[in-house]
């Protein structure tokens, strides 16, 4: 397997980025409606999260995320799980991710991916949507504290780049990425917001600042949106391009709704319409796309065959 980087890809054209994790898990027989989300898997069933990963390569994913996104120590300390064994587990989802690329290469012999190592916000520590709305705050110390050794961990082990994601809060993202470059300061990253509208990060401040901010900063491949509805991605869009020149990047979810009170998704007319949606991302300057809830590889080969197209 050749290696490569975010620059080399985006020379041949966009990137398409792999989809959800626990969507997958579930279709493989694991249960993810708890605290620790698609991180359960790690416990027992560290073979689906392979198969997910090999299956977003089937599908023409060409970045793969590692299933560190709920994974922290305090999130497994609080859940049972005695600290030295949780912080084997956020290194063994990296390893799990590196292993299903390698076997993957094997019989594929042009194959190349990257692995991004998913760094969630401490919204999704908390576990009732705090992610989606930034009502929490903490200085940049503590934050700097929460994520350190999550962040830590995943370096030992190695990965390509970092998916600092579904951030809902700007004064977060500057003390992680300020930690990021203090402490390894040649590790490359992305910086993706939870959005309350193609304009407003969920705490309230407009989206051009905070991606004005992040381009600023060292080592940022790319900036953009995830989780969010696919009707907001193209908007959301135009307020990035017309802030920032970095590559742009978007993983909304599938269309499908949430509901809080069942506590399950319900779809929609516009559920997994990447087919409509995808030229629009593209002419509006996405650089990089995939997928994020609910999204399967089969969404990602749609977004594949229309990138391929563009």
């Amino acid at each position: 397997m050749q290696t490569t980087t975010v620059p080399e890809l985006l020379k041949r054209g966009p990137i398409v980025l792999d989809g959800a994790m626990a969507t997958e898990l579930e279709k493989r027989g694991v249960k993810t409606d708890n605290a620790l989300w698609s991180a359960t898997a790690m416990l027992d069933h560290p073979q689906a999260i392979a198969a997910v990963h090999q299956s977003y390569f089937d599908a023409g994913a060409q970045i793969t995320i590692t299933n560190t996104y709920q994974a922290n120590v305090p999130a497994f300390v609080h859940a049972g799980i005695p600290a030295p064994r949780a912080r084997q587990l956020i290194q063994d989802a990296v390893k799990i991710a590196q292993e299903a690329r390698t076997d993957y290469a094997a019989s594929h012999p042009d194959f190349q991916a990257l692995i991004a190592g998913s760094i969630g916000s401490y919204g999704a520590y908390l576990a009732d949507g705090s992610e989606y709305t930034g009502k929490y705050h903490l200085d940049e110390v503590a934050y700097q504290e929460f994520h350190r050794e999550r962040l830590g961990l995943i370096m030992a082990v190695g990965v390509d780049l970092l998916a600092v994601e579904t951030m809902p809060r700007l004064d977060e993202v500057q003390a992680l990425v300020h930690l990021i470059n203090q402490q390894w300061p040649q590790q490359r990253y992305w910086v993706s917001f939870s959005i309350r509208d193609p304009q407003t990060l969920s705490d309230g401040t407009p989206l051009a600042k905070a991606a004005r901010w992040v381009a600023q900063q060292s080592n940022v491949v790319a900036v953009g949106v995830n989780c969010t509805t696919l009707e907001n991605v193209e908007p959301a869009l135009r307020t990035l391009r017309a802030a920032v020149d970095l590559p742009l990047i978007v993983y909304p979810n599938s269309g499908d709704e949430y509901d809080p009170q069942t506590k399950t998704w319900q779809p929609t007319e516009r559920s997994h319409q990447f087919d409509t949606y995808v030229p629009r991302w593209l002419a509006a300057g996405a650089n990089i796309i995939g997928g994020c809830c609910r999204t399967t590889p089969k969404d990602i080969q749609t977004i594949a065959r229309l990138v391929r197209q563009n």
